[in-house]
């Protein structure tokens, strides 16, 4: 079904990516691609989609790819797409229309079906992925999460025989990962073809036919289902593959309004212009010293609640306060620094080091390259941010963020496309910034780095 004989890859000029990698895929198998980030997971699910070589001007390619037949670097991308579809790790990155609907038809528009089997096949997939709410919407007000879940209910409407999965799951709430759980199973009796680069395995250890497991672009070891789950704990973490198992344990409930030292928020209630609130009434503490978790369902409000604890929404009614003083949104804008979600809207530099140095605060080298050495950036120093893998740069938005020198440090899903030993480090170093007096909040649906980084819990 799908054979990738002796391929390596790189770009012009820099270290291959992925170096003499032979892997044979049967019809029906569900492969995990796992790994630390950056080993190369991302780039081998481009090379059965077709868009290396076809999407890369200037790379070397070496070796061959077979997919159903066709051999990837001589077949029209097209005619590739017939047989794979692809869930992107970015989903913006694959959306082409404004509205849901037209976005879940797209892709059976340009394969000529009948709008009588188009009808079916969307009754189908809203019915099957539980997608209901997400009928009728602007693509541009869905939270992350529901993007992610769109842009794989797109390619689920197109029913390819093979699906190209990248991180699927990195931005989705629990009762999401469990639908794409329950769909992933019904695609395997159904006789489709999965790969799946992921770094959240507690979903995927019953799933899988065999993990493909990649260290620095070389495979290394290939397991089959009953050897993956059979791993220790000791090896896996060494492996840097998270927690295979179902995470157990609790938090502390977030401390409620009115306290005197650090982040109160009472009776908060916000929203978008001439539309109803996102949330409404919302009361809750964050101290200096400890890590508050806000979590929930996608869409429930979550982002748009800390752009308006950042200033960058006005609320509508309720207050936030500051170790007892009341903070206007341009005074929230001075002390608090955001980590957005896609942190492609906050890389502007040209460089890892230039990114690092507009910060907005003032440092010297050596403060700069201990920042990038702790969460392993140092090595991308001269790197464009862009040419990042998405851990890498979700790694150098938390350098950033703590290089601004701000008291409030938000981080919205830091630990989406990290491994365990990243994630490890990511809640080390927040931890450590906890106990410097700062005030830190991190949005996630992480629950393995929720029990292991943070200290309370705001459900919303």
């Amino acid at each position: 079904m799908i054979s990738i004989r002796n391929v390596s890859f790189g770009y012009n000029g820099h270290e291959k990516i992925v170096k003499n990698i032979n892997l044979e895929i049967k019809q029906g198998e569900c492969i995990l691609l796992c790994g630390e980030s950056g080993c190369g997971k991302t780039t081998i699910t481009k090379l059965i989609n077709g868009l290396i070589p076809h999407f890369c001007e200037q790379c070397d390619l070496e070796g061959t790819v077979i997919l159903d037949g066709m051999q990837v670097e001589k077949t029209e991308l097209y005619e590739l797409a017939k047989s794979a579809g692809s869930v992107f790790q970015n989903p913006k990155s694959q959306f082409f229309n404004l509205d849901t609907d037209s976005e879940l038809a797209f892709g059976m528009e340009n394969q000529g079906i009948t709008p009588k089997e188009m009808g079916l096949r969307l009754e189908k997939t809203v019915r099957e992925i539980q997608i209901e709410k997400l009928l009728g919407r602007n693509i541009f007000e869905l939270s992350g999460g529901e993007k992610q879940t769109l842009a794989f209910a797109s390619v689920y409407a197109m029913n390819p025989s093979v699906y190209v999965l990248d991180e699927p799951s990195a931005n989705l709430d629990i009762r999401a990962v469990e639908i794409l759980k329950k769909v992933i199973q019904f695609l395997r009796q159904e006789g489709h073809t999965i790969i799946i680069a992921e770094h959240r395995l507690s979903f995927l250890y019953d799933l899988i036919d065999r993990a493909v497991y990649l260290k620095n672009g070389e495979l290394v070891r290939i397991f089959s289902r009953e050897e993956f789950q059979a791993l220790k704990d000791s090896v896996r973490k060494s492996m840097g593959l998270r927690c295979i198992g179902k995470e157990t344990g609790t938090l502390l409930k977030a401390f409620p309004g009115g306290v005197k030292r650090g982040l109160s928020i009472e009776g908060l209630t916000g929203g978008y212009r001439r539309m109803p609130p996102v949330f409404q009434d919302i009361s809750f503490s964050a101290v200096p010293g400890e890590i508050l978790a806000i979590t929930g369902y996608n869409g429930i409000g979550k982002t748009t609640l800390i752009r308006c604890l950042c200033g960058l929404i006005k609320e509508r009614q309720g207050k936030v306060l500051l170790d007892g003083k009341e903070m206007s949104a341009k005074c929230r804008r001075k002390q608090c620094f955001l980590a957005m979600q896609d942190v492609n809207h906050q890389l502007f530099a040209d460089s890892v080091w230039e990114e690092c140095r507009m910060s907005g605060n003032t440092h010297d080298e050596a403060a700069i390259r201990c920042e990038l050495e702790q969460l392993g950036l140092l090595q991308f120093i001269d790197r464009h941010p862009m040419a990042l893998s998405g851990g890498q740069k979700q790694h150098l938005a938390i350098v950033t963020a703590i290089l601004s020198g701000k008291r409030i440090l938000i981080f919205d899903e830091p630990t989406s496309g990290l491994d365990y030993m990243n994630m490890k480090a990511v809640g080390e170093r927040l931890r450590k910034l906890a106990a410097s007096n700062r005030i830190l909040i991190v949005v996630t649906h992480d629950s393995e780095f929720m029990l292991s980084a943070c200290d309370r819990i705001l459900e919303i």
